[in-house]
């Protein structure tokens, strides 16, 4: 791929949803585009780029920067960020929500299998969360991975990679080779398309927001924007869950690292709440 052509197309998925392409990166642009390419009737990603410089095609646009967007997700990733929400996060909430309600945003969802992972920690609590109003919001960029989730059908392979057996027989009903979630946590999911890179004004105010594992694709200008925006969505005494290879530090002095609890943060200008460490 020639120097101009990964030009326009790493600025087109950079203008689009944040992510960053360095040079090294251009056999990704040729091994997930040239599907995109023959989907349009193209044969080359020569002619792809050849016509995207003769037109504004906004689909041709959506598709070429859905299948670059990463899409790598399962159940109860990374584990210790759910048993945190689970033991330490949840705990507090219940303490210091006295109308009884709890809003969960899951950025960049992905194919769902954190708010789902979310659902089923909330659902096991089902005699402490009685009466509680529990709101969770699922967003991404792809319109395409965001039918997946809203679907709730997995495959054997999807299922495996990280969801307790326990959890599989209580919550799932095998169709066919794939699992279907039961409709009950699908119900307490609102699935949204949204792009990081937007306004989120709109979205509310969170309790507990997951951003995990997206910033790592941002320049740092991009990271410092959306995490001064999350910050903006967060409750006053909220608690937002980023990846393990991202933080805050020498990005925003808005948010803070939660003492003694890694991956967590909260408000700087806020006193971190007294919780347990797990």
């Amino acid at each position: 791929m020639n120097i101009d052509d990964f030009t326009l197309l790493s600025k087109i998925i950079k203008d689009r949803s944040g992510l960053t392409l360095t040079r090294d990166k251009a056999y990704l642009l040729e091994s997930r585009l040239l599907p995109v390419a023959r989907k349009w009737d193209m044969k080359t990603l020569d002619e792809l780029t050849a016509r995207l410089r003769q037109r504004n095609e906004i689909a041709l646009i959506r598709d070429i920067v859905e299948a670059m967007t990463t899409n790598e997700s399962f159940f109860f990733r990374d584990i210790k960020p759910f048993d945190q929400f689970r033991d330490v996060v949840l705990p507090h909430l219940q303490q210091h929500r006295p109308g009884r309600s709890i809003k969960i945003w899951s950025a960049a969802c992905s194919s769902g299998q954190e708010p789902y992972s979310l659902a089923m920690i909330l659902r096991e609590q089902k005699a402490k969360m009685a009466g509680w109003n529990i709101d969770i919001l699922a967003t991404d960029l792809s319109t395409e991975i965001l039918a997946k989730a809203q679907a709730g059908l997995y495959s054997q392979f999807e299922v495996q990679r990280g969801l307790p057996i326990q959890l599989l027989v209580k919550y799932f009903k095998q169709t066919g080779d794939r699992w279907q979630i039961d409709p009950t946590l699908r119900d307490i999911i609102r699935f949204k398309t949204f792009n990081l890179l937007d306004d989120m004004v709109s979205l509310g105010t969170f309790d507990v927001i997951y951003c995990r594992n997206v910033l790592i694709y941002f320049d740092q200008p991009t990271k410092q924007v959306v995490l001064e925006r999350l910050a903006r969505q967060l409750a006053p005494d909220g608690f937002l869950y980023l990846g393990g290879a991202e933080t805050v530090v020498g990005i925003t002095d808005k948010l803070q690292p939660m003492p003694n609890n890694r991956g967590i943060y909260q408000h700087a200008s806020k006193a971190a709440p007294k919780l347990a460490t797990l």
